[in-house]
């Protein structure tokens, strides 16, 4: 397979050992399946994350250089989401226990300014809170980055109250397994995902890396809940904001991540939605340009000045025609690395409705029936992971780690 040329020669020779550590995490999540994962499980035998750097003190808050991880770098997006409900401790803790070399937070303020995992401010699909009688009333329509919204929003409950709520599947039509969760977890916060990190950290021995996004973050500084601030405090209170600390911050706002530039060190990634879309924040400050001219090899050199990645659509990379199948890939891997920024893109599932018309396949004849079906993914990793990005975002992160063992050999 190709690789990138940040990876020497002696990242080739150990390939083979590498392989092979790939290969056991996944075995080892194969059977985490069967857990509830209601509470910690057993440690991944040899340590889950192969190349992974040591810990580096007795809380395991160093993780090296991000360029170490192993590559392709598997990110378990919103945790092992393909298997519980996103961002809740569970789906974190299964998708370590896989072996996800990066677990994924997306971040959210309630209204007294606690930080909390939720992909949308928006929970009205991924908690019980349409069936609480006593929040019925705060039940309102808000306009988000342009869009009219209405349900139940996280800036309006304070953290007590959104404790009281419970998880579940965002998506039951095509994930109806993970339904059999629903009403099993809290909503997380930041805070305790750190704490979360810093105790599996210590058992395992090693780090354990996230990656950390800033949702929303011009709407929220509009109303005086500003996401960097607190999330720069967190990081330094946990020993996580220097330049080797194990995590990733990352936003669909570059501004966000030129704040963070200020305020801490760690590494940082501007993720880059369809082509023709503009960043939020560019959209209020008025900066004309659309995510085609940031794909662009100024738009990239613009990004390396304050991030050292970029985490785009799939379609960025590999685009699809028409029909749904993939077509041409373009120059953008190449043109990244020119700019020593590695690429991070999200997001490959394992499910029909998810993936490019040349990796479906039909059960009985069926598509309508096959949408929440597994289709080839395999063959889907293969194709992306031949474009030599550094790592790839996947709800399931079991077959993430396989096609990266098949990448290596």
């Amino acid at each position: 397979m190709r690789q990138s040329a940040a990876q020497g020669s002696g990242e080739r020779r150990g390939g083979s050992s590498r392989r092979r550590a790939v290969l056991g995490a996944a075995a080892v999540g194969a059977a985490a399946l069967g857990a509830a994962a209601a509470s910690p499980a057993a440690a991944v035998p040899g340590g889950a994350v192969p190349g992974g750097a040591p810990a580096a003190g007795a809380k395991g808050r160093r993780g090296g250089s991000y360029r170490d991880l192993p590559r392709p770098t598997v990110i378990a997006h919103r945790g092992a989401s393909g298997y519980r409900p996103e961002h809740t401790i569970a789906a974190y803790q299964l998708a370590l226990d896989m072996g996800a070399h990066v677990i994924e937070q997306d971040l959210v303020p309630t209204r007294d300014g606690h930080l909390v995992c939720r992909h949308e401010n928006d929970i009205t699909g991924t908690t019980d809170v349409a069936d609480r009688p006593e929040f019925a009333s705060r039940r309102t329509t808000r306009s988000v980055d342009g869009d009219r919204l209405t349900g139940w929003f996280t800036e309006d409950f304070t953290l007590a109250e959104l404790k009281t709520l419970r998880t579940r599947e965002r998506i039951p039509a095509v994930r109806r397994r993970n339904t059999l969760y629903d009403g099993r977890w809290a909503v997380p916060t930041f805070e305790e995902v750190l704490r979360w990190a810093e105790r599996e950290g210590r058992r395992r021995g090693r780090p354990v890396w996230l990656h950390v996004e800033t949702k929303h973050p011009t709407y929220f500084r509009k109303l005086g809940l500003g996401l960097e601030e607190p999330l720069a405090r967190l990081l330094r209170r946990y020993g996580r904001d220097g330049r080797d600390a194990p995590v990733f911050l990352q936003s669909f706002e570059p501004d966000s991540m030129r704040r963070m530039a200020r305020l801490v060190s760690a590494p940082r990634v501007v993720l880059l939605s369809a082509a023709h879309e503009r960043p939020w924040d560019f959209v209020e400050s008025g900066d004309p340009r659309t995510v085609a001219d940031l794909v662009r090899p100024d738009g990239l050199r613009w990004i390396s000045s304050f991030a050292q990645g970029i985490g785009p659509t799939l379609d960025l990379i590999i685009p699809r025609r028409a029909d749904g199948r993939l077509g041409e890939e373009t120059t953008l891997v190449r043109d990244a690395h020119r700019r020593g920024l590695i690429l991070h893109p999200y997001t490959l599932r394992n499910e029909n409705s998810f993936l490019p018309v040349d990796f479906r396949r039909e059960y009985g004849g069926d598509p309508a029936a096959s949408a929440h079906e597994y289709g080839d993914v395999f063959a889907a990793y293969r194709r992306w992971f031949a474009t030599g990005i550094d790592g790839i975002f996947t709800d399931h992160p079991d077959t993430g780690l396989l096609a990266a063992a098949e990448a290596l050999e």
